[in-house]
């Protein structure tokens, strides 16, 4: 028999059920009193038979597409963007979903990403994921509300909407306690100059983990530049030429590292001999293929697209309500990714 003639009917009579049993294992309906060995029959019968639900059938009983849409912000040029959409993705498809995917810019102003959400809304999605390409606070169109949302990668100015959020302060003490724990006393942190949540975040974390260890981590170097490579560069060249240099340095991410690798090499300073590095986000292509290869903090982009996916889902399946989760965001951890760029300090 052909799977395209599999019918409820077939999946019932092989299984020595009803069809309503069938129908409300597989539409995993909650207060149907079904044992949980039957379940595991129907299923693995349905699996064998070749048997799927039709989805046209189930948009018109429960009033869901099967779709989510996902806005997210520059995915061709932040790598991060795409490790959010494979979670998500991966996390959708478990569960029969499928993905819609909207790019949008993160300098697009509120009416052009309310556009957004609308042209997702008017394709009838059941919820909607909105991740940016950096943490930080963001006013969301109105409209977003229409439907069951979770944002990723960020927090709402009014808070009231469920997010999902990098631990950047454990990040930065993973970061600066793999300093400390090789022997270092001198550690400078180069820091972004945007102001957003990681910039504050990982400067604080980085002055209480000195304190904590009797170093005084007010007085602890710290250089600010913009968040690129030559930034990275020009904040460790100024650090580095003091007499009195820290043998240690955090970078806010990895590319700001990246230009502190050229910055020592410039001073003829070997790393880790002479300077040990530690960076933020661990991008595969910089961290893992620095000579020698860069410790690093790893951003869990995967595992956020994951969890919001598994959530929104939960929530529009009517598993889990949105609103009491959007009192406080959920904060993800952030791994130490170790490589070597950390030594004992020389002297």
């Amino acid at each position: 028999m052909s799977n395209r003639n599999i019918g409820i009917k077939d999946v019932a009579v092989a299984a020595g059920v009803s069809v309503t049993t069938v129908s409300h294992v597989l539409n995993e309906v909650s207060y149907a009193r079904i044992s949980p060995e039957t379940r595991d029959k129907v299923r693995s019968v349905a699996e064998q038979l070749g048997y799927g639900p039709n989805r046209l059938a189930q948009a018109l009983r429960t009033q869901r597409t099967g779709m989510l849409g996902l806005v997210s912000e520059d995915i061709a040029t932040t790598p991060h963007a795409g490790r959010i959409i494979l979670g998500a993705d991966e996390a959708a498809k478990a569960r029969g979903y499928g993905l819609m995917i909207i790019n949008t810019s993160g300098s697009a102003s509120l009416e052009s990403r309310q556009a957004d959400v609308e042209a997702l809304l008017e394709r009838r999605v059941d919820g909607i994921l909105y991740a940016t390409m950096y943490h930080r606070t963001v006013k969301l169109p109105a409209n977003l509300g229409s439907v069951p949302s979770i944002l990723v990668d960020s927090v709402a100015t009014d808070g009231n909407i469920t997010a999902v959020i990098p631990d950047e302060d454990g990040g930065a003490r993973a970061a600066v306690g793999a300093l400390l724990g090789a022997g270092h006393t001198r550690v400078g942190f180069i820091n972004n100059t945007d102001d957003v949540p990681a910039t504050r975040q990982r400067l604080r974390a980085f002055r209480a983990m000195l304190t904590e260890a009797g170093l005084d981590g007010g007085a602890a170097p710290v250089e600010s530049a913009v968040s690129e490579v030559h930034g990275g560069y020009e904040a460790a060249l100024r650090m580095l030429a003091s007499e009195d240099r820290p043998s240690a340095l955090f970078c806010y991410n990895d590319r700001m590292a990246m230009g502190a690798y050229r910055a020592a090499a410039e001073l003829g300073l070997s790393i880790p001999a002479d300077l040990s590095v530690v960076g933020f986000d661990d991008q595969e292509l910089i961290a893992a293929n620095l000579y020698p290869g860069l410790t690093t903090v790893a951003l869990p982009h995967y595992e956020m697209g994951a969890w919001a996916t598994e959530h929104l889902i939960d929530a529009v399946e009517g598993k889990t309500d949105l609103t009491l989760m959007a009192l406080h965001p959920t904060i993800l951890g952030c791994p130490l990714v170790r490589r070597d760029s950390i030594a004992a300090p020389r002297h």
